[in-house]
């Protein structure tokens, strides 16, 4: 099937609260965006549709949770077959910004973004550790939705957006402490 890429095995590993497989650098390399992309496989046999992270260095990383978490600890080796997803599922939307979104009556407006787009939204929102200016781009993106914008500008999509795992948009090092404060 086209996009598809080799099957790999990957360690899991532990990056602050989450396990977490790095893709091999060829694959992450073969992928069409350093930003992230939408990835569909299977995991140890059990099929996904999952967010394949940037990791802010030109690779990317799978979440594992859930059912694909079961029976895996940090060191675990994982199959996984992956290819590139044909439908982006429809991300969850963050609690502050659906509020806020609904405050200001512009779910429609939100609605008329594509899939990708909300998917940009919520990880430019989300990829700060600070609870004020996580507030301020809720904000902004109401501001900006407003006026007809429909993806956050000035946002490198190939940072890591994940800051219980991540300094400055760069997954953390295994074995290396982050620095959060």
């Amino acid at each position: 099937m086209e996009g598809d890429f080799p099957a790999f095995e990957a360690r899991a590993e532990e990056a602050g609260d989450l396990l977490i497989l790095r893709l091999p650098e060829q694959v992450s390399r073969s992928l069409p965006s350093r930003g992230m992309v939408m990835g569909e496989g299977k995991i140890n046999s059990l099929p996904f549709v999952l967010p394949l992270e940037p990791d802010g260095r030109g690779g990317h990383w799978i979440e594992l949770k859930g059912e694909h978490a079961e029976n895996v600890r940090a060191g675990s080796l994982v199959t996984v077959s992956l290819r590139l997803a044909a439908v982006w599922p429809e991300p969850p939307l963050p609690e502050d910004l659906g509020e806020a979104l609904a405050q200001e009556t512009l779910l429609d407006a939100w609605a008329a973004c594509t899939v990708r787009a909300r998917w940009e939204w919520i990880r430019w929102v989300r990829s700060t550790a600070s609870a004020a200016t996580r507030a301020k781009r809720v904000s902004a993106a109401c501001d900006k939705l407003r006026k007809g914008e429909r993806r956050p500008c000035c946002f490198d999509t190939s940072r890591c957006t994940v800051p219980q795992v991540s300094a400055s948009g760069v997954l953390a090092v295994p074995g290396k402490k982050l620095n959060l404060s």
